[in-house]
Formats: structure tokens, sequence, C-alpha cells
């Protein structure tokens, strides 16, 4: 049987973190029954070429030795500010592929083996779909050297309206995905934005699940599964229907009640509708 692992985002325990902040979060993240953690760079510095070497060791370390693994890294073009991946103006692009590489060297030193795109405000239409998509496929087409040496996959996340304009269901995602045409260049799918497809999220996993990499598990209402109306029982059986091996980690929006409760409380609800699964 696949084996699912369980992580949590960084950021919901708060956007600017010191390696102090990054101990007391891995000692309680794993007290609680995580097998992992997920790092959203920001939390650490505005420019991820400003965490030094001696950081990165110690990120690591403080995870391993608290028994987690760093399963991935997400919300990557937060910050810098203005950065974009498909925007017209070539010189910006370029440095958006640069620091995309800087990225991909961060998961390499961490030990993360994904990278999520999502990053709304870094890929947004500037002047019409085809252009857009060509622009795209090129500027990751330019990483997967990068990607291939570090052993670290980038993933396509598809992301709705209101929060973007640009591939915004499953559909669209796996298109990139097969355009760019790459085995370290591969599909994510997060609970949220399947919610907001015309399809049941549990069909869309039966549909896409194969080719996915990483999941990231929110209720439909933006908090922590078991916070709101998604039924997640049937989001793991799919899962399990299509095979899917890896990670299920925790990316709300909303951190009420609080962070420690609300990841304490939802790994529960998820372990228990995995069991049920």
């Amino acid at each position: 049987m696949a084996t699912i692992k369980f992580s949590i985002c960084n950021e919901v325990f708060g956007s600017e973190q010191t390696l102090s902040d990054w101990k007391t979060i891995c000692e309680y993240s794993a007290s609680i029954g995580y097998d992992g953690i997920e790092i959203a760079p920001f939390t650490f510095a505005a420019n991820v070429n400003d965490i030094s070497g001696e950081q990165r060791s110690e990120i690591k370390k403080i995870a391993s030795d608290n028994g987690l693994e760093i399963s991935g890294l997400h919300w990557l073009l937060v910050s810098p500010p203005g950065l974009h991946i498909n925007g017209i103006d070539e010189k910006l692009r370029a440095e958006t592929v640069e620091y995309l590489r800087a990225l991909i060297d961060f998961a390499g030193d961490v030990g993360a083996p994904a990278m999520i795109f999502g990053s709304p405000k870094a890929r947004f239409i500037e002047d019409d779909f085809y252009s857009t998509w060509q622009r795209t496929v090129e500027s990751y087409q330019k990483v997967v050297d990068t990607l291939t040496e570090r052993n670290v996959l980038l993933c396509q996340e598809a992301l709705p309206l209101p929060e973007c304009d640009f591939i915004q269901n499953c559909e669209e995602a796996q298109r990139m995905v097969d355009a760019v045409n790459h085995p370290q260049f591969r599909l994510m799918l997060d609970v949220k934005s399947l919610s907001a497809e015309p399809q049941s999220p549990a069909d869309l996993i039966r549909a896409y699940g194969k080719n996915c990499a990483h999941f990231h598990a929110n209720d439909a209402n933006r908090r922590a599964p078991g916070y709101g109306d998604t039924d997640f029982k049937p989001i793991f059986q799919a899962l399990r229907d299509v095979d899917y091996s890896g990670w299920v980690s925790l990316e709300p929006f909303d951190y009420s009640p609080d962070p420690q409760t609300l990841a304490r409380e939802s790994l529960n609800y998820l372990k228990g509708c995995l069991d049920a699964s």
C-alpha cells in the first residue's frame, strides 16, 4: 500500500522566523505527530540568497534532529517583489529565472525534494494567453538543468480566480507539465483549488493524481482541514485509488483558532480520514 506522510507549512506559525523560532516550530510539529515540514522561503529572508550556507545547514539539522523531513518549498516568488515568470519584460523574466535557480539551490541545500509553483502575482497575463504560455514554457525549460543537478522537482499548481488568471485548473496545469516535458517538472494538487472546479476533488484526483508529485491539504473555505465542509475521506480514498505515495502537506490560509490548535486538530482529523478510507 502507498505510504502517505503528513507535513505542515511553516508560515502557519509566523511570517518571520529566526533559527530559534524554527527550532520551536520543529519541536512542536514533531511532538504532535507530523512527519515533515514545508518551508516558505520568505519566512527566513526576503531574498533566499541572504540565507547563508551555515543557516541552511542549521535549518536542515534542526528539522532532522526532531525527526522531521523537509517536504518542500512553496510561496516561491512572494519576495523579492516584482518577479514575473512570464512577463513581457525580458530582463525581468531573466531575473526571475535566475531567482528560481537560487531557490532550487536552497531546496537542494536543505534537503527539500520539491518546489511548488503557485505565486499568482508572479504569473499573471500581461498581453494574451498564447504569448504568456510560450514565455512560461521557455522560462521553466531554462531551470530544468539546475533541477536535475540538485535532484529537485518543480511542481505546477493550478490557481483559480480571483487569485490568478493563468493556469487556473488541473487541465491547464497538466498541459503545462506536458509542454515543459521534463521529468523534474511535475504536477501538484491542492484541495482548495480543486474545490473551485466543476468536478469533485476526488474525481479530479482520479483523473490527474497519477501525475501528482505533491499534495496540499486545506478546506475550500481556506481554513485548515476539519474546519469546514470539505470531506477528506473521499479525497484520501481517491489518493489511495491512484496509489499516491508522498506528502500531504497542511496549507491553510486562515490560521484560526491559533496555529498550535489548528496544527494539532487538523492532523488528527486528516489521520482519521485516512484511516477511514
